[in-house]
């Protein structure tokens, strides 16, 4: 009898090893790492061209690598406010830049807590509330600078408080996502920490150490840096977003930044004095076309620097999770909250469906779920982040979220009925860089834009015109393929419930921004 309970104690110790082994791996820890208007063209992983991004690529080399992530909103905030929410813009009531996020709402931060999560949001925030549903904020404030940023966050009483801090912005976020990690974070706990960086957001001013890096290299131009917009609806030659045209001295560091500490300010200074004055001495000399190609360099060179540091980061972030033990249980997802013109069609920011901003990198890693060097060409989505990182916890996710989870397509599994295509909707506008509001339809192949306040339409055949140049709207040889892309539109607006018109939208500062694109001033007269 005594030997029958023993080996039913051994048993019952075993099971609970066992149980407690299933539930540690159905509950890993979750980094979210995010960086801002970082696009596929500068990340070696998809594009080796331009720059090597050693510590991204160990992410899609460990683990899956998405061909075809898409954003629904190609603009900062409304990004980030789908990703809490798992919800179209319309639904999460955060449209566009300039107004305050509600944090009242259900977001998947709160979800994790709620099951026994530790969450934290470390770096860029830019939803303008206070950020709810973490254990510990750090987060800058608005925009924030590349150098010595005020940060927002709690102090030992529980108040909200805002701290100065003297240093280069990505090396700070990086320095307090280790920290939290290191010292501040439960460890009987799962985690799940957002670690979200400015860069290489404009104006890309890089970090000391890379001023001068790529000084001696010439970056291949692309094929459109000179498009003259001819072939499509009128709004793309209407933007207000062109690297020969548009470019702030700042943004060409023609001028340098007025917060550096004078230590920074010799550094910049040695840097740039010297290749400012040899363009000075020769742009008398110069024809335009010779300018936008020296704007081109200067531009995509400190973007450049940018992204190299943040990758610097992400390194001492993944080796810190080897050397604390912590690698295999957790989840790693790196994306940025939309994707970038890196010169293509003569532009730089992003807001257009065109391929260049509506595509975002989405690289994970996840260790005995994932199998190396995947890639998967599903049409996916910021609208699945959310899904996904609860799914993966093993929390329900609820039935009002729009997105799919990806948790079957990093398992390698085969979806059948996984979605065909996709629905973008832009409505910053009036705003910066004057780009028009639209709605569209993509399946991969073809894509079809409605620019709806000028009743404007494009579509175009990416196989045939992948850099989206020859509008076929009209053309009979695509009419039954407009006339499909045209039903699916609509039938994707009901779908999401879009609403068929865009609601009068009050931003921050009280200005009124209506449904037809009238700017009504605030009280102080401010436009």
């Amino acid at each position: 009898m005594k030997k029958s309970r023993i080996l039913h104690f051994l048993a019952y110790s075993l099971w609970l090893v066992f149980v407690s082994a299933s539930q540690s791996a159905e509950r890993p820890n979750i980094l979210f790492i995010f960086t801002d208007d970082h696009c596929e063209q500068a990340l070696s992983a998809y594009d080796p061209t331009k720059i090597t991004t050693p510590n991204m690529d160990r992410i899609a080399k460990e683990g899956m690598r998405f061909t075809r992530c898409y954003v629904t909103n190609s603009i900062c905030g409304p990004s980030r406010a789908v990703i809490q929410t798992g919800l179209h813009s319309h639904l999460n009531g955060f449209y566009r830049n300039g107004i305050h996020f509600d944090g009242s709402q259900q977001t998947f931060p709160k979800l994790l807590r709620a099951n026994g999560y530790e969450t934290a949001v470390v770096g860029k925030w830019h939803l303008s509330s206070t950020p709810q549903g973490y254990d510990y904020f750090d987060v800058l404030i608005g925009q924030g600078p590349y150098y010595n940023p005020p940060m927002k966050t709690m102090d030992e009483n529980g108040e909200v408080v805002v701290r100065e801090h003297v240093g280069y912005t990505t090396e700070v976020i990086t320095e307090k996502a280790l920290d939290w990690l290191k010292t501040e974070r439960d460890a009987d706990k799962p985690f799940m920490l957002m670690y979200q960086h400015k860069a290489p957001h404009r104006d890309w001013q890089p970090a000391p150490q890379y001023l001068n890096w790529l000084d001696d290299v010439t970056i291949p131009e692309p094929e459109t840096l000179y498009d003259d917009y001819s072939n499509r609806a009128s709004p793309a030659a209407k933007q207000y977003m062109e690297i020969g045209r548009n470019m702030r001295d700042t943004d060409l560091k023609l001028v340098a930044p007025n917060n550096l500490t004078p230590e920074q300010k010799a550094k910049w200074d040695a840097a740039y004095d010297p290749k400012n004055a040899a363009f000075e001495a020769a742009k008398g000399a110069m024809s335009d076309r010779e300018i936008l190609q020296w704007k081109y360099q200067r531009y995509v060179k400190d973007y450049l620097r940018c992204v190299r540091s943040v990758d610097d980061g992400i390194g001492e972030v993944l080796d810190y999770l080897d050397e604390a033990g912590l690698a295999d249980n957790t989840l790693v997802i790196y994306s940025s909250d939309q994707g970038w013109y890196l010169g293509e069609h003569g532009w730089f920011d992003k807001r257009w469906m065109y391929e260049e901003s509506l595509k975002t990198p989405l690289l994970v890693r996840w260790p005995g779920q994932i199998k190396p060097e995947s890639v998967r060409d599903e049409i996916v989505s910021n609208l699945d982040f959310a899904q996904t990182m609860l799914d993966a916890a093993g929390v329900p996710v609820p039935g009002n979220m729009q997105g799919e989870s990806l948790v079957p397509l990093l398992r390698g599994k085969t979806i059948p009925d996984w979605r065909k295509t996709f629905y973008y909707h832009y409505y910053e506008y009036p705003g910066a860089h004057d780009v028009a509001r639209h709605r569209g339809v993509t399946n991969g192949d073809f894509k079809l834009i409605h620019f709806y306040m000028t009743d404007e339409w494009e579509l175009f055949d990416l196989s045939e015109d992948p850099n989206e140049l020859n509008n076929a709207y009209g053309k009979p040889r695509y009419a039954q393929i407009q006339a499909d892309l045209t039903d699916e539109l609509e039938r994707l607006r009901v779908y999401y419930k879009v609403p068929k018109k865009d609601p009068d939208i009050v931003l921050a500062n009280g200005i009124v921004v209506t449904s037809e694109g009238v700017v009504i001033p605030n009280e102080k007269g401010e436009r």
